[in-house]
């Protein structure tokens, strides 16, 4: 089956106190879009890529594409004023019948879980963690105790019936309704359900500078030499 793949990159990443975008920051040598682009090049089902970037980093993100002799189809759009808006945008140019949906600032995916998710049956399915600690509701006081063992740490790459999640993003666009991911905004316009892949522990979203310190260690001991 041919899919397409979105790749959100259009953060600026103000908490890595950067003056560029933190997909452009290096790890292991190369900057951090490029490790997903380049896992995403080896796997034969992935059909094209959109990426999202900032406005002015669409040319220096595509200067760079060109610099790893990427071959795969690579369009570039200006990302949206929130991550929702970028795959709105995105999913405009997505001509498969089921689309992955990932981020660049998750460059520790390998190719095998990509493919683990491209050829499952579900046709909306996300990767996702239990949850080790405890967690609780509240600002200034604790208002209440959640329930751990129903809870999910939620992950990229998640992949969806292409005008399903269209049409769901559609509607919340019109309802001025906002969410962080796109199977919680799947479920509340679409009545079917989202399975859940389990995901892994180095599944790091790099965020903040002290990631990028981790993410070093994470190379080294579970990526390095499995590309």
């Amino acid at each position: 089956m041919d899919i397409d793949l979105i790749l959100l990159a259009g953060g600026i990443g103000n908490r890595m106190q950067q003056v560029i975008p933190k997909q452009h920051l290096l790890l292991s040598g190369k900057p951090i879009i490029m490790h997903s682009l380049e896992r995403a090049e080896k796997i034969p089902m992935i059909n094209k890529i959109i990426i999202t970037c900032p406005e002015n980093f669409i040319e220096s993100t595509k200067a760079m594409h060109a610099s790893y002799n990427l071959k795969k189809t690579t369009i570039f759009i200006s990302g949206g004023a929130t991550r929702q808006e970028s795959v709105c945008f995105a999913l405009k140019y997505v001509k498969t019948k089921n689309v992955i949906i990932h981020e660049a600032a998750r460059p520790f995916v390998k190719k095998e879980e990509f493919v683990k998710l491209i050829e499952s049956p579900q046709e909306n399915i996300i990767m996702a963690t239990d949850i080790p600690f405890t967690v609780l509701e509240g600002k200034t006081y604790i208002e209440k105790l959640l329930d751990r063992s129903n809870l999910l740490n939620v992950q990229l790459p998640q992949k969806f019936d292409t005008k399903k999640i269209l049409q769901a993003h559609t509607q919340a666009a019109l309802d001025h309704a906002y969410f962080t991911e796109d199977s919680s905004l799947f479920i509340t316009y679409i009545n079917e359900k989202v399975y859940v892949l389990s995901g892994t522990e180095y599944n790091l979203k790099i965020t903040k500078p002290i990631d990028l310190k981790i993410g070093e260690v994470i190379y080294r001991n579970y990526i390095s030499g499995e590309e």
